[in-house]
Formats: structure tokens, C-alpha cells, sequence
């Protein structure tokens, strides 16, 4: 399944990934924290969202984070 993750207060997308362990890959993001090599989130939500795409439907998990103010993250 694609995998879309997004800074949730700037709509920004930060990485954008294909997964076949969904659940996993939402049981560690919901974890201390998700970091990237440039910085440290907090999971916030995510969408399951569904789409039309050459007459297939496919599937999309967007996961949203926030900025973690203790890792001085900058954007």
C-alpha cells in the first residue's frame, strides 16, 4: 500500500513510501516518536483514503505528524 507521511500543521508531504505491513508500520509510528534524517515527529492521525486510478481502486495511508518541540526540529 502506498504510504504518504505529512506534517500536519504545514500540509507538507516528507516522505512517501510503499508498505505491506500497514499495521506495523502504524503501530511504530504511533510509538515515542518517527524520525526522519532531518528531524523527529510526533504521529498526530492518520486517513485511510480511497481512490479511482485507470478503472482500479486503489488504497493510500496518509500518516500525519507534528513537530516534536523537544527535539528542535525545524522545518
Amino acid at each position: 500500500m502506498n504510504v504518504i507521511f505529512v506534517i500536519t500543521a504545514t500540509g507538507e508531504e516528507v516522505l512517501e513510501m510503499v508498505s505491506n505491513d500497514v499495521a506495523g508500520l502504524l503501530a511504530a509510528v504511533q510509538g515515542e516518536n518517527v524520525t526522519f534524517p532531518f528531524g523527529s515527529f510526533k504521529y498526530d492521525f492518520h486517513t485511510l483514503d480511497h481512490y479511482l486510478e485507470d478503472s482500479v481502486y486503489r488504497q493510500e495511508l496518509v500518516v500525519y505528524l507534528k513537530v516534536d518541540n523537544n527535539s528542535g526540529t525545524t522545518l
